[in-house]
């Protein structure tokens, strides 16, 4: 995945004298430094604008290019928010209007109207926006989640403030979700039945901050027979944890796994996970990073942060077979 912005659309980055800078010398040199802020609870946001002047954001790690509306060719009986499609090199992209899709009016089309390219769960599609602005360096504990009086029905994943004005950040997967339907299904022929049988109620801590994600996963975990226990930070778990571990319980036997996404509030997951390694009680925990985040960056992260496995989201059989070995690995006899 490349991480240079083309010249078709150049975008700042800045947050008022801690820049992000961009990598010019390709893939490694890119995951070099995104892999910078890992364990150290940062990120790196795109901000832009729909038709109005309030500030959105998505995270950069999910962005492909960002460039200029291109010519879009119109998809027949396609969903109404779906404005067509464009071909960047060699990949025919779905271009999603993202005011539309949040329930906004239209996007003007003309001006500064760009594109955005992301990769959600290994799908590639594009968003259309009004102004894109730059990109933020800034940390998870000033990643707010939505107000509650924002009510159950808006499509935010969080909020912060960068020069002095509110910033939504979109929950992309609940757009996806409108959108495409995700069977969260795990076939017979991935199930272990007899394991399954003797694991049934074994505990998995599951830390996403996005109810779709969660219902979603959930709905996987349950199938396979497992309690599943939620939190939607990564904050509120590792307090979670250490409150378990301070009642004189081994956290490590009570838990099969947990379960964590990376992008949340206050605390993201690579943090959560440098977190758990750090404390003698929770080091011997199993975590599994399951994220819309996928390639490269993401198994880098991985690596350096300590997870014991990396997912991508909406992946039923994959994750049932990953529990599934976890849940052999524990049943073997020690020594």
């Amino acid at each position: 995945m490349s991480s240079d912005f083309p010249r078709q659309h150049p975008v700042s980055s800045s947050n008022g004298g801690d820049d992000a800078r961009r990598a010019p010398g390709g893939l490694l040199d890119a995951v070099d430094q995104r892999t910078r802020l890992v364990g150290r609870n940062r990120l790196e946001l795109l901000t832009f604008r729909l038709n109005g002047r309030q500030s959105y954001a998505i995270n950069v790690f999910k962005v492909r290019e960002v460039m200029r509306l291109p010519v879009l060719h119109v998809l027949p009986h396609s969903d109404s928010v779906i404005v067509g499609v464009t071909h960047v090199r060699g990949q025919t992209i779905p271009v999603i209007d993202l005011s539309l899709a949040i329930g906004r009016r239209p996007i003007r089309r003309e001006g500064e109207a760009s594109i955005i390219i992301t990769e959600y769960n290994r799908r590639v599609q594009a968003f259309l926006v009004g102004q894109v602005d730059r990109i933020v360096n800034t940390d998870w504990e000033n990643i707010a989640p939505p107000p509650a009086v924002a009510g159950r029905d808006h499509y935010l994943t969080a909020v912060t403030q960068l020069d002095q004005a509110i910033v939504e950040i979109i929950d992309v997967e609940k757009v996806l979700a409108r959108l495409v339907t995700f069977d969260t299904a795990v076939s017979t022929a991935a199930l272990d039945t007899e394991l399954l049988r003797r694991a049934v109620g074994l505990e998995v801590l599951l830390v996403d901050d996005s109810p779709v994600a969660v219902g979603q996963a959930r709905g996987i975990l349950e199938q396979l027979g497992l309690s599943v226990i939620v939190e939607t930070n990564g904050l509120r778990a590792l307090t979670r944890l250490r409150r378990w571990a301070d009642e004189g319980l081994s956290v490590p036997d009570k838990l099969l796994a947990v379960i964590t996404d990376a992008e949340m509030p206050e605390m993201d997951g690579y943090r959560l996970t440098t977190e758990i390694r750090s404390d003698p009680r929770l080091r011997d925990l199993y975590v599994i990073l399951h994220t819309s985040v996928s390639g490269e960056f993401n198994r880098a992260m991985v690596r350096q942060v300590g997870c014991d496995d990396f997912l991508s989201k909406l992946q039923p059989d994959e994750l049932a077979q990953r529990v599934q070995q976890r849940i052999r690995e524990r049943m073997q006899p020690a020594g």
